[in-house]
């Protein structure tokens, strides 16, 4: 391996240990076993005080005592299915080559199989007797009025109790399964990347992508050579997956009442059409200044013409060629404390308590995410690239672990938010890297800093855009037929020309890059609530500048 390619070993891995020794410690039999009992008598207390959809009515003293009970241990319940998940997730999410990690995630999904049902019963049920009926007659109720309005609202959109239940218990067959597939496979995919001196090196996925961020432009080109190359060995595999998922969805959602898949990933974001409609006209008004910077981004790397794809990410030439991890701790440690100590506690107590996972591998997923372990300790995964756009990326994901301090004391039915409302303050802490920076940096080095907050920007609104117009692309033809491979990147293809335009040169395209993003692995539209998370977030923080 040539000098380009060297990666830091050094670099944090998480420690999950503060739950469980491992995934075969006697704490976590016992926790596993445990779950399986409490779940049995979850089911058992919704079939004593007939937990479902019933006949209208006022809520009586007696309904309010089974609201008690019934919120009580669905909370308890549903927080230790939450830790068992998370934990075992710690090992899978790192290393999908783990088969004890493959095993115990498969036990969660058949305990979360019994658990959701009784989520859609309890649905039924308040809003039979009124949320805000059983509000006056139940003191958990009262506590989670806001929480079971959602849910009777939801109710609306359910299929019956036993077709509820045959579909949660099918889904670990079905999508859970086309999920696992699709991250096993794409983070076991390694790529040949071949350096400008003519050195080959085999690298996971998650670290050739990592190179488009690197200062040297062949190194860049021939990663981007690198990740095209390999895709079409995990294709076939990833195609199956999302016709799978997206298969099973547009059957679901059918018998449940939604005529357009785009209005379940509203609902379920609490998010109106008219706001979506809103947002969606002002990201379009806004392609042409993008594709602008896009072609200015081109000239000052060289080329005549649009941006090709591997210089996208790329930092402007004559910034710093890259950044250590202390370097990039550094910068959000100093972005941070621009805000306050609780935000800058929040990065020491993540670093000191290795709730960070840094280094790409094999075997790990890609990209970034933040989870809730237990209490308000958080897992936070990277695959860092060394750049000043890694560094953002760890200031986002620390959002979210900032966010779920402030959820720790409430019960698992207070602490569901959608994503969209999620994404605030991974997109707040963003900015205040930009923000920060910005306010001591001049010159080339300002120039900088400039373009990777568009480089993220440009993600977040013209990629985002690409995907939502693939997702109802293959939403409108998946309902017909299963979609080919060749297809799937046709329609890749066509997405991104319409949203990047004559901003990127459009014969350096990217056709895989629905088998890259895990985010097409769901049931419906997961990637627009990331611009509702730029805007609300910009907008929040204008009003933190106006008054801290």
């Amino acid at each position: 391996m040539t000098d380009q390619l060297d990666r830091p070993t050094d670099l944090p891995r998480w420690d999950a240990s503060v739950v469980h020794e491992s995934l075969t410690a006697r704490s976590f039999v016992a926790a596993h076993e445990q779950a399986v009992a409490d779940i049995g008598r979850l089911e058992q207390l919704f079939d004593r005080y007939d937990v479902r959809a019933c006949a209208p009515r006022q809520p009586t003293d007696a309904d309010g005592v089974a609201a008690d009970e019934v919120l009580a241990a669905y909370n308890a319940t549903a927080r230790e299915a939450s830790v068992l998940r998370a934990f075992v997730y710690s090992y899978l999410s790192t290393d999908s080559f783990d088969a004890t990690a493959q095993a115990r995630s498969s036990e969660l999904m058949a305990l979360d199989a019994r658990l959701l049902p009784l989520s859609a019963r309890l649905a039924e049920w308040v809003r039979s007797l009124d949320p805000t009926a059983l509000a006056a007659v139940s003191p958990e109720a009262a506590e989670h009025v806001g929480s079971l309005r959602l849910l009777a609202a939801r109710a609306d959109h359910q299929m019956s109790e036993s077709d509820e239940h045959l579909y949660a218990e099918l889904s670990t067959t079905g999508s859970s399964a086309w999920q696992r597939l699709h991250a096993d496979v794409t983070s076991q995919l390694t790529a040949t990347v071949v350096s400008p001196d003519g050195t080959a090196s085999s690298l996971p996925m998650a670290a050739t992508r990592g190179l488009a961020t690197h200062g040297d432009p062949a190194l860049r080109r021939a990663a981007y050579d690198a990740e095209l190359a390999a895709w079409p060995s995990a294709a076939v595999a990833c195609a199956a997956a999302i016709n799978g998922i997206k298969g099973e969805a547009v059957v679901v959602n059918r018998r449940r009442g939604w005529t357009d898949p785009l209005d379940a990933s509203l609902f379920a974001n609490n998010v109106s059409r008219a706001t979506f409609d809103a947002m969606h006209e002002a990201v379009v008004e806004s392609l042409p200044d993008f594709r602008g910077w896009m072609r200015t981004k081109a000239r000052l790397h060289g080329h005549t013409g649009a941006l090709p794809w591997w210089d996208l990410f790329a930092p402007l030439p004559g910034s710093a060629e890259g950044i250590s991890w202390d370097e990039g701790i550094d910068i959000v440690r100093g972005a941070f404390s621009s805000y306050g100590s609780e935000l800058t506690g929040l990065l020491h107590r993540a670093l000191d308590e290795r709730w960070i996972d840094a280094e790409p591998r094999a075997g790990k997923v890609g990209g970034a995410f933040c989870m809730s372990l237990v209490d308000d300790r958080s897992l936070v995964l990277l695959n860092w690239s060394g750049s000043v756009d890694a560094a953002q990326t760890a200031a986002h994901e620390l959002g979210h672990a900032f966010h779920n301090v402030q959820l720790a004391d409430r019960t698992p039915l207070q602490r569901r938010v959608p994503m969209a409302l999620a994404e605030t303050a991974s997109i707040f802490c963003e900015t205040l890297v930009v923000e920060e920076a910005l306010g001591r940096l001049d010159g080339a080095e300002r120039l900088a800093m400039l373009d990777v907050d568009l480089i993220g920007s440009n993600q977040v609104v013209v990629d985002i855009h690409s995907r939502l117009l693939f997702e109802r692309e293959l939403f409108a033809r998946r309902g017909q037929r299963k979609v080919s491979v060749d297809e799937l990147n046709e329609m890749m293809l066509q997405a991104q020309a319409t949203a990047y335009g004559d901003g990127l040169d459009q014969t350096t395209a990217h056709p895989y890059m629905w088998a890259v993003k895990s985010h097409y692995y769901g049931s419906h539209f997961y990637n627009w609530p990331y611009t509702y998370g730029l805007l609300f977030g910009l907008g929040l923080f204008a009003r933190y500048r106006a008054d801290p």
